[in-house]
């Protein structure tokens, strides 16, 4: 197995590309061994001294390390675990959870369909993702989450990047708020 590693914008955050799929669907996002219980990948991870976050994504995985570490000690590490998980056949998440059911808005559709075809793509590609969370008095909660969480470029992206887009297509959107 090959694995490659993609910097992105975020350089606390490092992009691995195992060659094959990581999520069927969605995305994961975990900020501590407590919060990975449920992927064995991600508690894995998290035994490798150094890793504060794991994000997996459709079909990579970033890994987020502690202030001042170096990724010359933590990389080949992480390198590892991925290999390991991938050739010994475990889930990469244990059991499913299913999506809150959809929401009747059209303006909460149109949204989701907004971020699910023009920015989850882009937001994909620097190794992390996007979620809507609400949409409440012309204002859109997003959470970024892998390596766009905690990315210096993260507030641009979403005031100047997301923010402009949903408002050129929704005129009832005042502001995009990030949520935690």
């Amino acid at each position: 197995m090959f694995i490659q590693t993609e910097s992105t914008p975020n350089p606390a955050t490092l992009k691995f590309l195992p060659g094959c799929q990581v999520m069927p669907s969605g995305s994961a996002d975990f900020h501590g061994a407590e919060d990975a219980g449920r992927s064995p990948l991600a508690s894995r991870l998290f035994e490798i001294d150094g890793v504060a976050a794991v994000f997996l994504g459709g079909d990579f995985i970033t890994v987020t390390q502690v202030d001042g570490g170096e990724w010359d000690a933590i990389k080949p590490q992480v390198l590892g675990a991925v290999m390991d998980h991938f050739t010994s056949g475990k889930p990469v998440i244990e059991g499913e959870e299913t999506e809150a059911a959809g929401d009747d808005d059209p303006t909460v559709a149109k949204i989701k369909e907004l971020l699910d075809t023009r920015v989850r793509p882009a937001v994909a590609q620097d190794g992390g993702d996007i979620v809507f969370r609400k949409y409440e008095d012309g204002i859109v909660y997003l959470n970024m989450q892998g390596a766009c969480s905690g990315c210096p470029s993260a507030t641009m992206t979403l005031r100047h990047g997301v923010e402009n887009m949903l408002k050129h297509y929704i005129p009832e959107i005042q502001e995009v708020r990030q949520t935690d």
